[in-house]
Parts: structure tokens; sequence; C-alpha cells
């Protein structure tokens, strides 16, 4: 399984989590969406990503009853505060919320969601505040391009940006232009959300579609754990793959058991090429 190391928090962990964006949050389904969650951990997905957003916290509450009875500290718990409530002692209150819907004492990371109307300092501030609280270990952003960290990074004083968590799929590869390189550089994890795309991941009669089944063939995979191969083949790169069927977990974290090789890699490369350069692409 392919592990590495998640910016500057001294974990590391493997680099295919769970996403719980649209997973059900009621009706017979969810009991479904529990087991997903607690399988992949079991297979060593144990970056589980959330946000006081999806399900209006209810997601939030199906990761908690989810990893009831698993140690803590086994786990890397992921949310993610709105625009509209990020002020500071908004940011402060949104955090201890998703603590409760959770049931956790601390965050792994905390992120802001995207850019909102409210002045970025405050929100960096309440950030460091929980930080220093013990609330959360650490902290982050999400949808944020170059500009966008600089300018929260000049807004901090005590600790730094640990991740940023980017759309990224096979079809959205723009962030490999300057956004990876530079986040690199800085030991900021890029966290890739719908790797599969949004209802477009690439059909088996497309060209595109032809060169994941062929290379999926070589592997003994999915075309959908090669892409996640792909997908997290650079250094500092993570995705959090929606986990919602305990046979889509499953394939998943096969993903994260396969090196590509050049030539495969060369081949999905060319497949689907890197746009021009353009504005971060965000669902």
């Amino acid at each position: 399984m392919n592990v590495r190391a998640f910016g500057p928090t001294g974990r590391s962990f493997c680099v295919v989590g769970q996403g719980t964006w649209n997973i059900p949050t009621r009706g017979a389904q969810v009991e479904e969406a529990r087991e997903a969650l607690r399988t992949g951990i079991d297979l060593g997905l144990v970056h589980v990503d959330s946000a006081e957003m999806y399900g209006a916290g209810q997601a939030e509450e199906i990761v908690r009853e989810a990893v009831a009875g698993i140690r803590r500290e086994s786990l890397f718990i992921v949310t993610k505060v709105l625009p509209q409530n990020a002020t500071y002692r908004g940011t402060i209150e949104a955090c201890e919320a998703s603590l409760r819907r959770l049931g956790t004492d601390y965050l792994d990371v905390y992120l802001l969601h995207w850019l909102g109307s409210h002045p970025l300092r405050e929100t960096m501030r309440a950030l460091e505040r929980l930080v220093d609280d013990g609330k959360i270990r650490a902290l982050g952003v999400s949808n944020f391009d170059v500009d966008d960290l600089e300018r929260a990074a000049s807004f901090l004083e005590r600790h730094p940006i640990a991740c940023n968590q980017v759309l990224y799929h096979l079809l959205e590869r723009g962030v490999e232009r300057r956004l990876i390189p530079y986040c690199r550089e800085r030991n900021i994890a890029v966290v890739g959300y719908s790797p599969f795309g949004s209802g477009d991941f690439p059909s088996s009669r497309s060209p595109g579609g032809r060169v994941l089944a062929d290379v999926a063939q070589r592997y003994g995979a999915s075309e959908r754990a090669v892409a996640l191969a792909f997908l997290t083949r650079l250094d500092g790169t993570f995705t959090i793959p929606k986990a919602a069927h305990v046979e889509h977990v499953r394939d998943n974290a096969r993903g994260a058991e396969i090196t590509l090789d050049a030539e495969a890699t060369e081949r999905i490369g060319s497949a689907f090429p890197l746009p021009p350069h353009g504005p971060l692409a965000m669902l």
C-alpha cells in the first residue's frame, strides 16, 4: 500500500482516503455507508474527510457512528467550515459543533471550505487559535490557488498550512501545472477531491477510456483503481473518493496498492493531457 507523509503533520498514511460528500444520510443506504467507511478503515484508508456542509452536518454524524470503537489515534479525521460561517468567532463555533457531531475531542486538520466574503485574516487567526487550544492538530484550506495560499500564509504567525484540498481528476489536471509544485516546495499536502469526476468518468468507449482499460488489464485492476494510482503518483498528493458502497471502497483500496510504471504513466498522461493554464477549477 502506498503511504506518504501528510504535509507538516508528522503523520503518514495511505494516499487514498475516504470522502463523505453526497453519501446517503437517510434511509436504508445509511448503514451501507457506515459499513463502507468501516471497511475502508480496516483496509488502511484512515483519512476520512467530511464538512459541516455535507448533509447539513449529517455526514459528520455518520462518520461518528462508523468510527465508534476504533482507536482515535489510528484515524485521520478532517472536516471543513463553510465560508459564510468563517468569521473569527464563527470559525471557532463551527469547529466546536463539528467536534460534537463527530464525537471527538480534536480534528486532525480543519479546513476553510472555500474563500468567502469574511476577512481571510480573521479566519486564519481563528484556525491558529484552534490549534493552540488543542481542538485541531493542524489547519488547512480548500479550493485555494497559489495566490490564495500566499495570502493565507501571510496571515499566519505560528502554524503552517498543512493541506490544500482541490478538484483533481483525469479530465481536470490543471493543478499539476503550478499548484502541486508550489505546494510540494512548501510541504503542503494536496488532497484531490472528486477523483472520478462528477458523473463524467471516461467511458470505456472513449479513446482515453480504452487506454485506461488496457492499463487496468495489465495491472489486474479496475479502470478506477488505475485512475487513483495515477492521481496519487506525485509526491505530496492524496485523494479522497467517496465512500458509500463496500465494493467501491475495496476497489479504491486496490488503487493504493498500484505503482504505475513509466510506460503506463505516459500513456495515461497522453490520453488525458494537461489543460492550458487557467483559473483553479472547483465544484
